[in-house]
């Protein structure tokens, strides 16, 4: 059996009309919440992040055109937050933007509902 991080209290109901972002991740559906990366796993909800790896990398340079280059990523900036690896990265345009020393880093594509 594997170890998993519960999301404790989690009272949401994760599903297709529950109003956030799907994510396909590992062969599942996770769910973008508030910065996190929600698995339903039977009655409770698990924590999840995307690996560092192959279509997600750590880093990779970015000629951004999906936003103003002065826009700072941060909690409240209009895009979803999304754990990956140890840091977190923005959802833009299906792009993994990770904020890097005034630039955005491509942090690869993920697929998104």
């Amino acid at each position: 059996m594997s170890e998993h991080k519960v999301h404790p209290d989690h009272t949401h109901t994760h599903g297709t009309q529950c109003g956030h972002v799907s994510v396909e991740h590992d062969g599942h559906t996770d769910y973008l919440h508030d910065g996190h990366l929600h698995s339903v796993h039977g009655d409770h909800v698990d924590e999840h992040a995307l690996t560092v790896a192959g279509t997600n990398p750590a880093s990779s340079s970015h000629a951004c055109q999906s936003h103003d280059a002065s826009h700072s990523h941060r909690s409240g900036c209009g895009h979803e937050a999304v754990p990956h690896g140890d840091h977190t990265d923005f959802l833009v345009a299906e792009h993994l933007h990770h904020p890097h020393s005034g630039h955005c880093d491509d942090h690869g594509v993920i697929r998104s509902q």
